[in-house]
């Protein structure tokens, strides 16, 4: 898949988004965000790739938001009257919805960041399972600059993943996180010397994940963004749900069978999603 926004190629069990915009420093024009949710939900409901890497092109992993959205009569986003908030709230939710298609996705996510992962950027990373950048990379919460609250998920999920004493001064301030310190917080699982050696320890974090069970990861991720989400309590309950509906013997023979024989196990893929 090839559009103007970004590229998606699957190897075997890994998929590969790839954002192409470096002229325009990757930034997000309206159509990318619904492009985006199509493609990670698609590959969810197909259910062959096992994880997703997301990267970019050029000095830039992505500058956010089109500026022009903000600006014009035809402008995506128009509060002037009553009937334009209401259309407003639903406009909002559905982009919402295009960066929650990849942290709902059944498969991980791992983002590979070089340069700057500006304002809606961030949103995206936030939404990922695993990020790793280059040590050129910096992060901000650019909306904050230009009057306005980020809104796309970041301030709800940047708390989950950094100190919320960091995060909060990092939505209120704007300013730059280098790779260093979002190692240090732990908004990064690791920091390599360029972009190349970026997307080339992504992929290798892939191919490990791959050869994993895909029902066993599958469920990993739902029982861990549940216990993000709800009380320990809950989560336990929802772990006993969860365990007794995809436990599975034969997968488990597979899986012991190869690490015995220090050999890549042939797993089934997961059954695709139905059309409704």
């Amino acid at each position: 898949m090839k559009n103007d926004f970004f590229q998606l190629d699957t190897d075997k069990a890994i998929a590969h988004l790839q954002l192409n915009r470096p002229e325009r420093l990757n930034t997000m024009a309206p159509p990318f965000f619904p492009a985006l949710r199509d493609a990670v939900r698609g590959l969810n409901d197909a259910g062959e790739a096992r994880v997703l890497v997301i990267s970019s092109t050029g000095k830039h992993f992505c500058a956010g938001m089109s500026l022009d959205v903000f600006g014009g009569d035809d402008a995506l986003l128009v509060t002037r009257t009553a009937r334009a908030r209401l259309n407003f709230q639903e406009t909002l939710r559905k982009l919402i919805d295009c960066f929650s298609a990849i942290d709902e996705a059944r498969l991980p996510v791992i983002c590979a960041i070089q340069g700057g992962c500006i304002g809606g950027a961030l949103d995206l990373a936030t939404a990922c399972d695993i990020r790793v950048c280059s040590t050129d990379a910096f992060f901000t919460v650019q909306e904050i600059h230009i009057g306005m609250m980020a809104d796309l998920g970041v301030l709800q999920r940047l708390m989950k993943i950094v100190p919320q004493g960091v995060a909060r001064e990092m939505a209120f301030t704007g300013e730059r996180v280098s790779a260093e310190r979002a190692l240090q917080i732990g908004l990064v699982n690791a920091v390599l010397p360029d972009a190349a050696a970026a997307l080339d320890h992504a992929m290798t974090v892939a191919r490990g994940i791959a050869a994993k069970s895909p029902l066993a990861i599958a469920g990993s991720k739902l029982a861990m963004n549940h216990a993000r989400d709800h009380g320990t309590a809950a989560s336990l309950q929802q772990m006993t749900l969860l365990q007794s509906a995809i436990f599975d013997t034969d997968e488990i023979a597979v899986a012991i069978q190869a690490w015995k024989a220090k050999d890549t196990a042939a797993f089934d893929s997961l059954a695709g999603v139905a059309k409704v």
